[in-house]
């Protein structure tokens, strides 16, 4: 039978995909439902249609799985950050689960692997350190923040997401009160005009500092202390600037940071070590779940204090100030600059004197060193972004031999690739831990350990 769109189908959801879909089948043709889960009976529209699958939409659920919850927030279906938040949070973790290690065996030809560990969070919610508002105008012509509905760029409104911390919400009344009264114009993405775009607020779990920066279309704001005013008696504000971003794209935050009120950081604890941040730096937004997955890594480095650490993609230097506490030497490797200087920066700051950094791809500084320094490795850690190791990277440490590499991951897919690279003749794959970083949506951060054959 041949579906078109606008049909109206009854199905069995029986899977679920990579991006926490549901996935069902009429008379043999595949449909993938956003907002359905495992085990729902569902009445669905066909949206679009392809030669061997269709996507369509959730009409109403007729008989709900078991594993079916009521979302604790109110606009989880039009909002695009929550994907899971319709499944149970012990679903959540299998679904996570078998995500990684069907990836690990279809990708990377790994057989009989299990995973040793899932890292899941007992309270899986308001867990989020960092949090990006983009600012607009309504049909009405208010002033809004909120999120972007999933694949577009239309505000759904909302000040108070269950995944940051409450306190947001107070913030984000404030400044949107100022805007109105001192008229700062929200940024217009079609004509490329008006003034705030995004407002970008951090906070330190440990230490309870808070940090508000505005990404404006410009370099000053109409009556900025005003806005100073407003914010500065919450209790721990910490830090208030502005991020210059007058480029027409999508990306959130510019190079130049104008400093307001306060200090230009604030900063947390991963563990016992001491952080720096400032609206630039990347730090994991999950601090509890950091702590969980850095602590893992550490185990499986197995170091006694006499090893030399290489940790490539370190960005401002998390993991290796984490390794550092129990290696000989840690090197950490990062493209970006002012990362680097973090890292030193945190290094100095936590009295850790065994952490050298350099600035660079890890695909050229790791050989150079290798080859012209002769400094090898004991231990290789890496944390590669979304697109996995550049294949040089892969080729280095299969000359250098460390005798363990342990490899973080935010991408299983590409993961389960290098490893088939780097188990192809010299190592094996040894454990694999599953870390929950991202409760209610479908990312998630995979530890594993790799040791040598011989």
């Amino acid at each position: 039978m041949e579906f078109k769109k606008n049909d109206v189908l009854i199905i069995d959801i029986e899977d679920m995909g990579h991006d926490g879909e549901g996935i069902g089948k009429a008379d043999g043709y595949t449909l993938f439902v956003k907002d359905t889960v495992i085990g729902d009976r569902a009445e669905v529209k066909i949206m679009k249609t392809k030669k061997n699958y269709g996507y369509a939409r959730l009409l109403k659920v007729l008989r709900p799985s078991p594993d079916r919850t009521e979302p604790r927030c109110p606009i989880a279906r039009a909002c695009g950050g929550c994907q899971l938040q319709f499944l149970s949070y012990e679903k959540q973790l299998e679904f996570k689960k078998k995500k990684v290690l069907e990836n690990l065996q279809r990708i990377g030809g790994f057989a009989d692997i299990q995973a040793e560990r899932v890292l899941g969070m007992e309270d899986p919610w308001r867990y989020r350190n960092k949090a990006q508002f983009p600012v607009g105008r309504n049909k009405e012509g208010e002033i809004v923040t909120g999120f972007y509905a999933g694949r577009t760029h239309s505000i759904v409104p909302n000040r108070d997401c269950l995944l940051g911390v409450k306190v947001n919400e107070e913030i984000l009344n404030r400044i949107l009160t100022y805007m109105e009264t001192c008229h700062a114009e929200p940024y217009d993405e079609k004509t490329g005009t008006g003034l705030v775009r995004h407002i970008l607020l951090r906070y330190g779990f440990k230490t309870g500092e808070i940090m508000v920066c505005l990404i404006i279309n410009g370099t000053r704001i109409p009556a900025q202390d005003s806005l100073v005013e407003a914010l500065k008696d919450i209790p721990g504000m910490t830090s208030i600037s502005l991020n210059v971003n007058a480029k027409r794209n999508n990306v959130i935050l510019g190079e130049k940071v104008i400093p307001l009120w306060g200090k230009e950081y604030i900063t947390d604890y991963i563990g016992t070590i001491q952080y720096q941040i400032s609206p630039l730096s990347f730090y994991q937004v999950n601090p509890v779940q950091t702590e969980k997955l850095y602590g893992t890594a550490l185990e499986y480095a197995g170091l006694t204090g006499k090893e030399t650490v290489w940790d490539l993609y370190c960005g401002i230097g998390t993991i290796s100030l984490f390794l550092a506490q129990k290696a000989k030497q840690v090197y950490g490797v990062e493209i970006v600059p002012p990362a680097i200087e973090d890292a030193r920066r945190n290094a100095k700051l936590n009295g850790i004197i065994n952490a050298e950094f350099f600035v660079g791809k890890a695909e050229e500084v790791l050989p150079e060193k290798y080859e012209k320094e002769g400094i090898y490795a004991d231990v290789i850690v890496v944390d590669p972004p979304r697109k996995g190791c550049d294949e040089a990277v892969l080729e280095t440490m299969l000359k250098m031999k460390p005798e363990k590499i342990v490899y973080v991951s935010c991408d299983s897919a590409t993961l389960a690739r290098d490893l088939k690279v780097l188990c192809q003749e010299e190592y094996k794959l040894e454990k694999v831990a599953v870390c929950d970083m991202f409760p209610q949506g479908v990312h998630v951060e995979t530890v594993v350990l790799l040791s040598q054959k011989n």
